[in-house]
């Protein structure tokens, strides 16, 4: 069987996954190599801040990265990379937004006239949305995208799931039990829909005091490895509280954001996606 292109249309084989495949094609003329899609059980605990600092890791590394927003009702995509202009098109297409170091990225803040108007939709047509920016959008020569979800195992995440081809899920936690219990399940809806996790992330993890250097673990102890292990996670990594990074991700500057604490989850997306 040659390499699966994730178009069924043009597909002769007659495999298991063409059998019950929901996958939408790219707009023509668009490329996207690998899909990451970045999600949690719930919201407030950073999948947009370790989406944008993945993404940008990535293009350091010299990669076409691009981030896909799919938090409709509550996008921070642009306002982290500080983009402000609106997204152009054509009747037919979309084009994507890039960012000062040329990413691209696609955000419903990117459509609106004002980034403060709230999408006032139901979950179809929310859904919908995020599927129009995969089939919509004229992504150019994107080596990883990565998928900005929302919180919860709802419309949009069985949206992404089904109509993009998820090469591998980053799941998103903090050390409290609370959370630990709600991240089961994201992992476990990744399970269900056969997409493989190929990393956790546990941030706020700890404060380090800017005097003494002592790491103090606010939230409560570090469960990042236990919870790696526990569900066969291969990759795992801590994210420290930082006002600094507060401050640089206010200010549109995520892209200049050091991603030393991911190095572990973009080697594996470098080197094993």
């Amino acid at each position: 069987m040659s390499e699966c292109t994730h178009d069924c249309s043009t597909c002769g084989e007659n495999c298991a996954e063409r059998q019950a495949d929901f996958r939408k094609p790219l707009h023509e003329g668009a490329s996207v190599k690998k899909v990451i899609a970045v999600v949690s059980g719930k919201g407030g605990v950073g999948k947009s801040l370790v989406t944008a600092m993945l993404a940008s890791e990535m293009q350091r590394r010299g990669f076409n990265a691009a981030v896909l927003d799919a938090d409709i009702t509550g996008p921070s995509i642009p306002r982290s990379f500080g983009v402000t202009e609106h997204a152009t098109g054509t009747s037919e297409v979309l084009f994507p937004v890039t960012t000062h170091t040329g990413m691209q990225i696609m955000s419903i803040n990117l459509i609106l006239e004002n980034e403060t108007e709230p999408v006032v939709w139901r979950g179809p047509v929310i859904a919908g949305a995020v599927q129009q920016f995969w089939t919509d959008v004229l992504w150019q020569d994107v080596d990883y995208m990565f998928v900005d979800m929302p919180p919860g195992t709802g419309d949009v995440p069985l949206t992404v799931f089904q109509s993009l081809p998820v090469d591998g899920v980053v799941v998103v936690t903090t050390p409290q039990d609370l959370v630990g219990m709600i991240v089961a399940k994201a992992v476990n809806m990744a399970g269900l829909m056969k997409k493989p996790v190929i990393g956790l992330v546990e941030n706020m993890s700890y404060f380090k005091c800017p005097d003494c250097g002592k790491e103090h673990e606010i939230f409560g102890e570090t469960k990042a490895e236990k919870e790696a292990a526990a569900f066969g996670i291969k990759t795992w990594a801590r994210l420290p509280i930082d006002p600094v990074v507060a401050t640089m991700v206010d200010a549109g500057e995520v892209e200049s954001v050091p991603a030393d604490g991911l190095k572990t989850i973009a080697d594996y997306i470098e080197k094993e996606l």
